[in-house]
């Protein structure tokens, strides 16, 4: 595959929902070499699985590795999400439809469900690859324990494994260098991390004593780029003292936080989401950069090893911390 993977989140009504522009960038990507496409039934309730589905008419599907998931609130009824057998049989029968293809390369769970057991998961995934509609499953931002008790359940039951596992990771964003990335190195699972530019933060607009630049996704999750979060301004911190390092090294921050990605021996490829061509084309390239021990040694000096700035950018929120339930003996 190729070390960078095109990431359509931000095709459709939750980003661009001009269908031909979001097309001729998937066309662009192609183009200069990305091979790799990932989307997820959630997005825009299925239509970024649509505009990738046009996209790659016309011949251009034999040559792509296609991937999507399963997890996400697709409908008002309870039952439409989730990590159920009956929920990911229906809804990959859905994303084919939509993808206008026989097969998906890699169909991923896209989120942990502590409501079914992971045996029920990893049947149905099995299952799927046996009927030819699925070649290949993987995990998406699953903590460590779990991706081991998946591996181990696989093994012990007879049924197949988890091939890979997307979890987020950038130079704001580093917690899974403590276990998630060892476990996956020992186990020769791939890694695909998503959002390596951390929701723009990275984008290099995001300076100290300049008026934050107004975005797309500010205007979605305002509270990510609230300033009065202590969180949030120690990120625009260390975002402002990288940007100036990768000036020092002649890179814009892009082009030194994808390269940073890249830059683990566990990482597979990186997923790039752009919303618009030009976005695209500032991301391009990146995966030929290598970043020196020295400049490597600064960036660990401005965000340690280990070190996710904001907790809520884990990605999800562990159930034994969101529910006071699993960690007390009693309420009363």
């Amino acid at each position: 595959m190729s070390p960078l993977c095109l990431g359509t989140m931000m095709f459709g009504a939750l980003g661009n929902p001009d269908h031909d522009d979001s097309i001729q960038t998937i066309h662009r990507a192609l183009d200069a070499g990305i091979n790799f496409i990932d989307t997820a039934d959630v997005y825009s309730r299925g239509e970024s699985e649509e505009i990738v589905g046009k996209a790659l008419a016309g011949g251009k599907r034999d040559h792509v590795v296609l991937a999507t998931k399963v997890h996400g609130t697709m409908g008002d009824d309870p039952n439409e999400q989730g990590n159920s057998r009956r929920w990911i049989m229906r809804e990959v029968e859905a994303s084919l439809r939509r993808l206008g293809t026989d097969w998906i390369d890699l169909y991923q769970i896209h989120r942990p469900d502590s409501s079914c057991a992971i045996e029920e998961t990893l049947g149905a995934l099995t299952d799927l690859v046996r009927a030819g509609k699925i070649r290949y499953f993987g995990s998406s931002t699953f903590p460590a324990h779990e991706i081991v008790e998946a591996q181990w359940v696989s093994e012990k039951r007879g049924l197949g494994r988890f091939v890979c596992e997307q979890p987020p990771y950038s130079l704001l964003v580093r917690g899974i260098e403590i276990d998630v990335l060892p476990v996956c190195e020992s186990y020769g699972i791939g890694v695909i991390p998503w959002s390596p530019l951390a929701g723009g933060w990275l984008s290099g607009r995001y300076r100290k004593n300049v008026e934050l630049p107004g975005s797309h996704r500010a205007a979605l999750a305002a509270g990510d780029f609230d300033l009065s979060l202590p969180a949030n301004q120690a990120k625009l911190d260390a975002a402002d003292k990288l940007a100036a390092l990768a000036e020092e090294a002649g890179l814009s921050l892009v082009q030194m936080a994808l390269a940073f990605v890249l830059e683990h021996p566990a990482v597979t490829a990186a997923i790039i989401g752009p919303r618009t061509l030009e976005q695209l084309e500032t991301q391009l390239g990146a995966e030929e950069i290598r970043l020196d021990r020295e400049l490597l040694d600064r960036i660990d000096e401005i965000v340690p090893p280990g070190t996710t700035i904001n907790p809520v950018d884990r990605g999800w929120e562990p159930p034994a911390l969101a529910s006071a339930a699993l960690r007390r003996r009693s309420l009363a």
